[in-house]
């Protein structure tokens, strides 16, 4: 499978499409897998997928043992672009874990009540005890991103966020919590596709919100509120790892070995746990500045 980062890509004028049209523009049809440089020219394969999957689903079994024997605590954070994958990332970590020790964080809008209080306190009472798993489908970094592009928070709230988000993060983590940060990202033209299907896919309706809709012409936005994020919470107690995510199944892959492969766990099996793929999932700076 080649490198698509050199293929030229056309010029699309997303102002002009609409979403409520059932077909889908050729443009988006043509440019969406190799979007924002994405690596692969092709998806992996379903059948060399879902035998990976299980293997490495098996390890995160064991993963988990082992937080409950040892009173490890293990937090998961899933961030990124709309519909760049990330409850399909959480739904395989969780498919086959124990529910009563591992558990999905989706927070809805906060209250009045949670409005009054510091901004980290509605989180802090979803992290988890010991021997647990917390997985966070999206958390505290509402602040960073859709909050202030969308208006839903002031520009000094967000700054105050940033200022304090490190220090929050190395707390955490000094108390000998395992962190783990993901950023999912697909190219423009994938995200509309994704977009377009939840709009006329009855199944995937439910997944497309007036808040995804407002959000489509405000990329830029998105893009720099990201950039803003990553040089302020990027750090060596709790570092970002960006997830390129055009191909779901990849992505998924390479976000699961992330944890697995940072984790000493009990009867780990090396031939398993590869490294995840280094064109799919990376912390440096050409990974940022393509998220």
């Amino acid at each position: 499978m080649s490198d698509t980062s050199t293929i030229p890509q056309p010029a699309i004028d997303y102002d002009s499409l609409d979403l409520d049209d059932p077909s889908l523009p050729p443009a988006i049809e043509a440019a969406a897998f190799a979007s924002g440089g994405y690596p692969y020219t092709d998806r992996m394969p379903r059948k060399a997928y879902d035998g990976e999957l299980r293997l490495l689903q098996i390890e995160l079994l064991k993963l988990q043992s082992w937080a409950q024997e040892t009173g490890e605590r293990v937090v998961i954070v899933f961030e990124g672009r709309d519909a760049a994958g990330k409850g399909g990332n959480i739904k395989r970590f969780m498919q086959h874990l124990n529910p009563r020790h591992a558990r999905v964080v989706a927070l809805t809008k906060p209250t009045e009540a949670e409005r009054g209080q510091w901004y980290f306190q509605r989180y802090v009472a979803h992290l988890p005890t010991s021997g647990d798993i917390a997985l966070f489908d999206r958390s505290w970094y509402n602040r960073a991103g859709v909050e202030p592009v969308m208006g839903f928070c002031t520009a000094e709230q967000s700054e105050k966020f940033l200022e304090e988000v490190p220090e929050f993060e190395s707390a955490l983590v000094r108390d000998g919590i395992r962190l783990f940060k993901f950023w999912l990202t697909v190219g423009r033209a994938m995200q509309w596709r994704r977009f377009h299907a939840r709009r006329h896919d009855p199944l995937k309706s439910w997944k497309l919100s007036s808040i995804d809709y407002a959000s489509i012409p405000k990329w830029d936005a998105y893009t720099a509120a990201r950039d803003a994020m990553f040089k302020r919470s990027h750090t060596d107690a709790a570092p970002w790892t960006v997830i390129r995510a055009n191909d779901k199944r990849r992505a998924r892959l390479s976000t699961i070995r992330t944890v697995l492969t940072a984790l000493d766990y009990t009867g780990k099996d090396a031939n398993v746990v590869a490294n995840p793929d280094p064109k799919i999932a990376g912390s440096d700076d050409r990974f940022f500045a393509d998220a």
